[in-house]
C-alpha cells in the first residue's frame, strides 16, 4: 500500500513541478484526469486489499460529507483558515496515510461539487488536501494515535506545517495562471528553472505567507480544542472495525 501512495504522490508532484522544471503548466483536462484517476485508483487498491471494508468506506463518505457541509457553512473563513482540514488531519492520524489521503482528496472533491468550487484549481486542491491527511499519519504512527496532550501536540505541529505547505502548493496554480509575464514575481516559460523557483518564492512571501498563517494557526487550534474527543471516537471506531467474528463451529 505504501507503494501505491508513493506512486500517487509522485504523479501529484509531477503536476506541481511541471511549471518549474518543464516550463509549462498542465492543461485542465489532464490535471483532472490525474487527480481523480489517482484518487479512484487508490480507493480501488484499498478495496482490493481489503484494507477498506464497507464500514471504513461508509466512514470515508461521512467524513467527506461533513467536510463539504463545513466548507459550505464557513466558505469565507478568516484568511486562509478552513475547518475542513481538522477532520482530514484526524482521519490520517488515526487510520493511517492512505486513508488520510483519500479523506483529503474526496473531501475537497465533494465540497467543490456542493459549493460550486469546480475549476482548474480543484486537482491541485485534491492533491494538497490528500497530502495533509498523509502527513497526519506520521505523528499518528510515532505517538501510537494517542489522544492525550502529547498526541494532540504532535498532530497540531503537523497541522501547522501542512497549513503552510497546502497554501504554497495551491499557489503554484495561482502563480502560473494569474501572474504570467515579467517582473520579479511573474512566471514565464522562458525563465530558467532556478529563476522560476526564485520568482515563486518571492510571490509566496509577498502574497500568501500572511494569509496562510491563519490556516496554520487555525489547524493547530482546532486540533488542540476539539481533537481529544474526536480522535478518541475515531480510535474506538478503528478498534471496532478491526474486530472480526469467526464461527469455528462446535
Amino acid at each position: 500500500m505504501r507503494i501505491a501512495v508513493a506512486v500517487a504522490s509522485v504523479l501529484g508532484l509531477a503536476l506541481f513541478a511541471s511549471p518549474f522544471l518543464l516550463g509549462r503548466t498542465a492543461a485542465a483536462a489532464p490535471a483532472y484526469t490525474v487527480a481523480i484517476g489517482v484518487s479512484a485508483g487508490l480507493l480501488l487498491i484499498e478495496l482490493g486489499a481489503r484494507r477498506l471494508d464497507s464500514r471504513r468506506l461508509a466512514l470515508l463518505a461521512a467524513l467527506a460529507a461533513l467536510d463539504a457541509a463545513l466548507r459550505l457553512a464557513l466558505i469565507n473563513g478568516i484568511g486562509g483558515f478552513s475547518p475542513i482540514f481538522f477532520l482530514i488531519l484526524a482521519a490520517g492520524y488515526v487510520f493511517g496515510g492512505s486513508y488520510g489521503f483519500l479523506v483529503g482528496a474526496f473531501s475537497l472533491l465533494v465540497s467543490a461539487l456542493v459549493t460550486g468550487g469546480v475549476g482548474p484549481w480543484l486537482p491541485y486542491q485534491m492533491f494538497g488536501a490528500g497530502w495533509v491527511g498523509l502527513a497526519a499519519a506520521i505523528p499518528g504512527r510515532l505517538l501510537r494515535r494517542r489522544s492525550d496532550l502529547l498526541g494532540l501536540a504532535g498532530l497540531a505541529v503537523a497541522g501547522v506545517v501542512m497549513g503552510f505547505a497546502y497554501g504554497a502548493l495551491l499557489d503554484v496554480q495561482t502563480w502560473t495562471t494569474g501572474y504570467q509575464g515579467g517582473g520579479a514575481l511573474g512566471w514565464s516559460p522562458d525563465l530558467a528553472p532556478a529563476v522560476r523557483l526564485l520568482h515563486f518564492a518571492r510571490f509566496y512571501l509577498v502574497t500568501s505567507l500572511a494569509y496562510d498563517i491563519f490556516r496554520a494557526v487555525g489547524n493547530a487550534l482546532m486540533v488542540l480544542i476539539l481533537g481529544a474527543p474526536v480522535i478518541a471516537a475515531l480510535v474506538r471506531l478503528r478498534a471496532r472495525f478491526a474486530v472480526e467474528i469467526v464461527d469455528c463451529g462446535r
